[in-house]
């Protein structure tokens, strides 16, 4: 349990480290910074010759709304775009569908159609920015809409540059946005895989996601050992349709969260450099060095962000950051310290900009590559927790692998146990949240809430219906039934989602396509 004598993961931590407690093997094993296995990261100097990508995860309303943030956004500073979609787009759902109701533009921008995306990227060179898109189980319709946009705009797919997370596999543990059942949602990650390494060798085609395992409750050891189990997975189910592991892994990322124990998420990303070269160098036989570099984004944590006294998540936040730069992050996204109330204000989300910035240019930790590398303490942390992950995925393998382990309901346990301690030490006052079991406040000030204008559904609801009065039915039509014919054969599907969303198909539809031939997935529950 965690408390003063372990890290939050449950690992026994001692008074005082020495040498004695970092075995000379070990140390020698560490080696440099850009060399095999990367503990220390994947770049010779890491920041002293180029920053992280500054990503503030963004999208709300409308795509004009979305579009004017981005907007904002850049001209504060930030270097890489990342776009939030509501529920309906994840869901395969359109504006105007009635399971849309109350929730178009909620959590995310909408985007229906071909038209959404010109909207949302509108004054903006997709030819010069990085674009995260997180988005799932439609991942290859947002992908296909994204290139369209950029097709129109003069730029060709293979310049294209960012991300789309298109990690089921984790819906299915984490986040439940699925839409068809586990089989044929893989065969679309993969077709995603295999088109990019064909086509667009710039793009990342998955970003493996440890963030949403860890926010449902998981712990440091587990958010790496189940992510890694689901980057398996996806690596032999690639290798399985005849692609070479080095002709897709050096486009693979991924995705992990960023807590409060500074010291233990600093370890977990040195471990998880250790663990993802280690697999491709020795599971997978990878031959290019690029396969066994571990690139990831990271995210601090929303789930430690309280509503009671907002502004301290501003520190936690800077914090959380701070660890993930010393930890060797390629991308970070900062959150805002009113996102336990609601969206983010452009006050707030600048004020998170600004701490990124700050760490950049002020703090003085870009100097040097793994400025904490060396250190007792981390090198002991590093090699446990690289230690336990590795035994969780062998437990996870022996299984079956990931899926099987998902379904088997072996994940979900792991999890669920894990979120019962953490909170049950919070109740305790084992654990202590400022503002939450310790200095409370009787009378908090009060909090500008950033709130979705209930018009702005009515609106996107109007335009999309327009837009198809005034689109080519044949058209449309003869696109998804190529689609559906093809979805029906064992052939990569992306050309055609490509096809129906430039004959103007709308989410919805192109979804509904493949709804009827894979069926939905629905969890069967156990009386």
């Amino acid at each position: 349990m965690p408390d003063e004598k372990t890290t939050d993961s449950g690992i026994p931590v001692k008074v005082v480290y020495g040498a004695r407690d970092v075995p000379a093997r070990w140390t020698r094993l560490v080696g440099k910074p850009g060399e095999y296995p990367y503990t220390r990261g994947i770049y010779p100097s890491m920041y002293l010759d180029r920053l992280w990508t500054m990503r503030q995860y963004t999208g709300f309303g409308s795509a004009r709304e979305t579009n004017r943030r981005f907007k904002y956004l850049i001209s504060h500073g930030e270097t890489g775009l990342s776009t939030a979609f509501d529920l309906p787009t994840q869901l395969g759902l359109d504006s105007d569908h009635p399971r849309s109701q109350g929730e178009v533009g909620r959590v995310g921008v909408a985007i229906s159609s071909i038209d959404d995306m010109r909207r949302l990227f509108d004054g903006i060179d997709l030819g010069h920015v990085s674009t995260s898109m997180t988005i799932n189980s439609t991942a290859p319709i947002l992908l296909s809409l994204y290139v369209a946009a950029g097709l129109e705009q003069g730029v060709q797919q293979q310049v294209l540059r960012g991300t789309t997370q298109n990690d089921i596999l984790k819906e299915y543990i984490a986040r439940n946005t699925y839409i068809y059942p586990p089989e044929a949602s893989l065969r679309l990650a993969v077709d995603l895989i295999e088109y990019c390494a064909l086509k667009m060798p710039h793009w990342h085609p998955i970003s493996v996601s440890g963030y949403h395992i860890r926010e449902s409750g998981a712990n440091a050891v587990q958010e790496l050992a189940f992510c890694f189990s689901n980057a398996i997975e996806y690596v032999e189910t690639a290798i399985a349709r005849g692609l070479r592991v080095d002709d897709f892994a050096p486009q693979l990322s991924f995705f992990f969260a960023c807590r409060n124990d500074f010291l233990e998420e600093i370890a977990k990303f040195r471990a998880a450099r250790r663990i993802w070269a280690g697999l491709m160098r020795k599971r997978f036989r990878a031959r290019n060095p690029e396969s066994a570099k571990l690139r990831f984004h990271t995210q601090t944590s929303g789930e430690t962000l309280t509503a009671q006294q907002p502004d301290n998540n501003v520190a936690r936040v800077a914090i959380q950051a701070l660890a993930a730069v010393l930890g060797g992050t390629q991308s970070l996204h900062t959150n805002s310290r009113d996102e336990a109330l609601g969206l983010p204000t452009e006050e707030s989300v600048r004020i998170a900009l600004r701490t990124q910035q700050i760490i950049a240019y002020e703090s003085g930790v870009r100097r040097t590559a793994d400025p904490l590398g060396g250190s007792f303490y981390v090198e002991q942390l590093t090699r446990i927790i690289e230690d336990r992950a590795s035994r969780l995925m062998e437990d996870v393998r022996r299984l079956g692998g990931a899926r099987k382990a998902i379904e088997s309901g072996f994940v979900h346990r792991q999890i669920q146990e894990s979120a019962y301690q953490q909170q049950r030490s919070i109740d305790e006052d084992r654990s202590i949240i400022i503002g939450v079991n310790r200095f409370r406040e009787e009378h908090p000030g009060e909090v500008k809430i950033h709130r979705i204008d209930p018009r702005i559904e009515r609106l996107q609801v109007q335009q999309l219906r327009r837009f198809r009065r005034q689109r080519s039915e044949a058209k449309a039509k003869n696109a998804l039934a190529k689609l559906a014919s093809s979805a029906r054969k064992d052939k990569n599907l992306l050309s055609d989602i490509l096809g129906a969303v430039r004959s103007e198909c709308t989410v919805g539809e192109i979804s509904d396509t493949l709804r009827n031939v894979f069926g939905e997935y629905r969890v069967r529950l156990e009386v």
